[in-house]
């Protein structure tokens, strides 16, 4: 079970309500083996055959099946051999994590839906009389990021953590990453996107765009 998200959408908290779940249904917390790949206590497992041997290792002394947690996988190198290896190899179910920073391939990756159903059960929790067509357009409005309950949906402090959480995947994670020098030009091409969602469009009417506003930009650069 592979979910994907960006930062601070919710994932680790998911893979702690999936441990409480089996829990509840009998599986004992002994079968359990869990590692955080953002936490440095594990960067000697980093690599795909360091993890395969450090997992085989801790299954030998469980009978019975296994159930394995991965959170944000994508810190391991060539985490997709270890994770096929062990799917192959024993009795075990497998949750994994990664950021979208990083996508998981398409053979492993699934999609979880539902954000909308969550995003209403807390708004509702707070504001219990309000219509389905206010939270709807709260939703609209503040999209579904699980923190806005801590904030109570207030609106400038839940508009500046989506700031913090839009600069934190745009700066941190693809401008880093992608090693791009024209952060400039990155925002305004992002912000077109972001304006014209439901629309077709290509890098020529981005060009021009960026034109009218202008920003002279090759259509190869965008």
């Amino acid at each position: 079970k592979v979910m994907t998200g960006i930062r601070r959408c919710g994932k680790s908290v998911m893979l702690d309500l999936i441990k409480e779940e089996l829990k509840e249904s009998g599986v004992p917390e002994t079968q359990f083996i869990a590692f955080n790949f953002e936490d440095m206590r594990n960067a000697n497992l980093c690599t795909a055959q360091a993890l395969h041997c450090e997992v085989v290792n801790r299954a030998s002394e469980i009978s019975g099946k296994v159930y394995l947690f991965f959170d944000e996988i994508q810190e391991v190198t060539d985490w997709e051999k270890c994770i096929n290896s062990l799917r192959v190899e024993m009795d075990c179910d497998i949750y994994i994590t990664g950021s979208n920073a990083r996508l998981l391939s398409g053979e492993l990756a699934t999609v979880l839906g539902g954000r909308y159903v969550e995003f209403m059960e807390l708004y509702k929790d707070i504001f219990p009389d309000v219509t389905d067509s206010v939270v709807f357009q709260r939703y609209l409005t503040l999209g579904g990021m699980p923190y806005l309950a801590n904030l109570h949906f207030v609106e400038e402090p839940s508009r500046q953590y989506l700031t913090d959480v839009y600069n934190s995947v745009v700066l941190n994670d693809v401008v880093k990453r992608n090693k791009i020098r024209d952060i400039d030009l990155l925002t305004r091409i992002v912000t077109y996107v972001i304006g014209n969602i439901g629309t077709t469009f290509a890098a020529t009417s981005i060009t021009k765009f960026l034109k009218n506003e202008r920003r002279t930009v090759a259509t190869d650069t965008v």
